[in-house]
């Protein structure tokens, strides 16, 4: 299963061509993707008109959102994050540090177009292939 990020969603949304929208076109149509409910909520706070909202939402509607953070998680999340710490990496966002330890721990590719998510390949075992 891939995990898709914000910052593909995103461009895909915006119409913009990469390696990754054309990637999660092509993942779309084979219903082999998945996103996390705070990559959901990240989608959904930055629309900014009720009919693309509702565009969205339909899109949204048979993609499986898992929930990404819970006790056993939290300590895993923060685990990973202090081991970057330990290599003079600062993680600039929570989020990301949320999405990345859901993946590693549960075996999931994670697509992204977010340089913050690098550190978790290259020290943590993220899959990006």
């Amino acid at each position: 299963m891939t995990i898709v990020d914000t910052s593909v969603w995103i461009d895909f949304f915006n119409g913009v061509s990469s390696p990754q929208t054309r990637e999660l076109k092509l993942l779309l149509e084979f219903d082999f993707i998945a996103i996390g409910d705070i990559i959901w909520l990240e989608i959904l706070q930055g629309i900014k008109s009720d009919t693309q909202f509702n565009v969205v939402m339909a899109h949204f509607a048979n993609i499986p959102i898992f929930n990404l953070l819970g006790k056993e998680r939290v300590v895993h999340c923060a685990q990973l994050y202090r081991k970057l710490r330990k290599n003079g990496i600062t993680i600039r966002k929570t989020t990301d540090a949320i999405i990345a330890s859901y993946c590693i721990e549960n075996g999931h590719r994670l697509l992204y177009a977010d340089r913050d998510f690098r550190p978790f390949e290259e020290f943590c075992g993220l899959n990006h292939q």
